[in-house]
């Protein structure tokens, strides 16, 4: 079985995600690209990277179960997929339990959380979202044992 190219997954994320925006109101597939070019940053794989590029197609309805069963991709990259997909009702605690168990997943979840709490990205909130956002990802990251705050990455800006 031929397997998508890591341009092809992106392209394939980008059309997925077309028209949707984050909290602060930009295109979605900033925040996929700013997650990918973290893990690829952070020495992921290209498995990794398309990952990232995924992580939120299945939680956002974007793509389906289904898509993904039959995409041309590796075992690991569904998994990866699967694994950062947050279910509904699930706990934190389950959560950052799964990505834990999964080998590959703690890099693409780190990188995430570093977008998600860029005091720039932040900053355009609400300050009862901004709090509340903050109080999360500062959570989830403890859960996960990454106990130091996020650096911005300048290489991304």
């Amino acid at each position: 079985m031929p397997n998508l190219s890591l341009p092809e997954v992106e392209a394939i994320a980008r059309a997925a995600h077309e028209g949707q925006s984050d909290k602060a109101g930009r295109p979605y597939a900033e925040h996929l690209a700013a997650v990918a070019e973290g893990v690829r940053l952070r020495g992921g794989s290209d498995d990794q990277i398309k990952a990232a590029w995924l992580h939120d197609a299945i939680e956002d309805d974007a793509l389906s179960l289904q898509w993904l069963d039959s995409a041309e991709l590796p075992y690991s990259v569904k998994a990866l997929v699967l694994t950062l997909t947050k279910r509904p009702g699930e706990e934190p605690e389950s959560y950052t339990r799964r990505i834990l168990a999964t080998e590959g997943a703690l890099l693409i979840k780190e990188s995430d959380l570093a977008h998600n709490a860029d005091p720039a990205r932040l900053a355009v909130l609400d300050e009862p979202t901004r709090t509340r956002l903050t109080a999360k990802y500062t959570e989830v990251r403890r859960m996960l044992g990454l106990l130091e705050p996020p650096e911005p990455d300048s290489r991304l800006a």
